[in-house]
């Protein structure tokens, strides 16, 4: 599982210029099963989204196609966790630990 934390790197307005496409590509990879959940940052400087997946290469690929990295607006932070413990509700997407 991955944290893809996305920090503005231009102002905010920028970014709203390219939220209709960014909302467009959100959409797409949650329909794909990829992201489970999103949102913006309190305050407002940046986002966060949860992805599933066990291939870092294809995530980061997926990164770089967002229109905000695309219009050059953000730049993204990627951690990948074993989520080992989860509530009920996401129960699918616990993972086993490689230890």
């Amino acid at each position: 599982m991955f944290v893809l934390e996305l920090t503005y790197t231009a102002p905010v307005e920028r970014a709203d210029e390219l939220l209709d496409a960014h909302l467009s590509w959100l959409n797409a990879l949650y329909e794909e099963g990829v992201f489970i959940a999103s949102g913006r940052k309190n305050p407002r400087d940046g986002g966060v989204i949860l992805a599933v997946g066990d291939d870092r290469a294809r995530i980061e690929e997926i990164a770089a196609a967002d229109p905000f990295t695309v219009g050059g607006v953000c730049e993204y932070r990627i951690t990948e966790f074993i989520a080992t413990r989860t509530a009920p509700e996401l129960a699918p997407y616990r993972q086993q630990s490689a230890s």
